[in-house]
């Protein structure tokens, strides 16, 4: 440890040079006018184009001026080289755009291509200052009586960020492979890609550990230490994992499912390993519900075999009016509401005579669960405009109050 915070004091001392400072000063400038030309102009795609084409011809022509005054410029130069492979990463993601999903893009960008990269540059901008090599022979210390380097403590957390984050893609490509030769369903599908997504992950600590060296039996000792511990302190953890698979093979809840939760109808984002993520449509929550909650409590779904949803409103006509006609002027209004399907056709039903009133339910269906509120409330707007049209009273409780007198006595 004492050798990495020597070399890291001998990084200052050359970053301290004044060649160096220069050319940090003149692409940080560059990256400044870059930044604010951009946010100025409330720059297009095809505007940043150019905007990135000055800043990389500004560092280009810096360059020259130093190296036809003599001065150092390698640093610049490497500087150049690097923002100018930022930029193509974006272009990269543009193109990628209209290939695969927008959320997987998303999570391969932010989760692995700009990561790596990143590491990547640190690793070119290392190379300026010191050699890399004898950074990573640096000793951290001992772990179960294996020497550790610094090379070895990154390469670890490196190959292990990526293993994490990079297996899901070709996990699902194998999945979807064996979903074509085999015929899978697909929550079979996804169950094997989550699967196989934690063999990569297993399979990569332990090369991990065959790398660095570690004592075999001292591993062995401590995953039986765990094997003690899952039956005690992480069994919850260990038994959401076991549920979440189950889930996945059994298709009883999958994502893209629509449950009701708490009064609250929602939608089945992902399964994780821990956890579901459902979303909640009237607020735009995100709830996070433990796996074995499906197993140990009753969950309704309206997506078991179908989305279709059966919803209904009830209302109160008054006595006067004829029976069938009012139910035929609910089942009008409501078959004219967009979202309410044909078939199944709305159905009116006389269900009571009331004190005031005779009481009707009308049943609908509809196709997307997640727009019963949205979809009940136009019905129910639908009926009462229908009404008014009609000359249909919803008659509401009246209390007649008479005056008595004492007799006298």
């Amino acid at each position: 440890m004492k050798e990495l915070l020597f070399e890291i004091a001998n990084w200052l001392g050359y970053l301290e040079r004044p060649v160096v400072l220069a050319q940090l000063l003149i692409t940080v400038a560059a990256v400044a006018c870059y930044r604010f030309a951009a946010r100025w102009r409330h720059s297009s795609l095809g505007l940043r184009f150019w905007h990135q084409l000055a800043l990389l011809i500004a560092l280009a022509l810096a360059t020259a001026s130093l190296a036809l005054l003599g001065s150092p410029y390698r640093l610049l130069w490497t500087l150049l080289l690097l923002i100018a492979g930022w930029f193509a990463l974006e272009k990269l993601r543009l193109r990628l755009k209209g290939v695969m999903p927008s959320e997987l893009l998303r999570d391969l960008d932010s989760g692995l291509f700009r990561p790596i990269y990143l590491v990547i540059a640190a690793l070119t901008l290392l190379r300026e200052i010191d050699a890399p090599r004898n950074l990573a022979l640096i000793p951290l210390g001992q772990i179960f009586g294996t020497e550790l380097t610094l090379g070895q403590v990154v390469l670890s957390m490196v190959v292990i960020y990526v293993l994490v984050v990079g297996a899901a893609p070709p996990s699902t490509a194998l999945a979807w492979m064996l979903q074509r030769l085999v015929g899978l369903s697909d929550s079979g599908r996804r169950a094997v890609a989550l699967v196989i997504q934690y063999l990569l992950v297993g399979v990569g600590v332990l090369w991990i550990f065959d790398q660095i060296g570690l004592n075999r039996t001292a591993i062995l000792a401590v995953a039986g230490g765990l094997s003690v511990g899952l039956g005690f302190g992480v069994k919850e953890v260990f038994s959401n994992f076991i549920s979440g698979l189950w889930l996945l093979f059994e298709g009883s809840v999958r994502p893209g499912d629509v449950l009701f939760i708490d009064g609250d109808p929602c939608e089945v984002r992902s399964l994780g390993l821990r956890a579901a993520v459902l979303w909640r449509d009237r607020d735009n929550a995100e709830l996070v519900i433990p796996n074995q909650t499906f197993f140990t409590t009753t969950t309704i779904t309206y997506t078991g075999t179908d989305r279709l949803r059966r919803s209904q409103v009830l209302v109160g006509a008054a006595y006067r009016h004829p029976p069938k006609e009012v139910m035929r002027v609910m089942e009008a209004a409501a078959a004219a509401v967009a979202g309410v399907l044909a078939q199944p056709p709305p159905k009116a039903l006389l269900l009571s005579y009331g004190d005031s009133s005779i009481n009707y339910a009308l049943r609908f269906w509809i196709a997307d669960p997640l727009r019963n509120v949205t979809t009940t409330s136009a019905v129910s707007s639908a009926i009462w405009q229908a009404f008014q049209d009609d000359g249909i009273e919803i008659p509401f409780p009246q209390r007649v109050l008479h005056e008595g007198r004492l007799p006298a006595s």
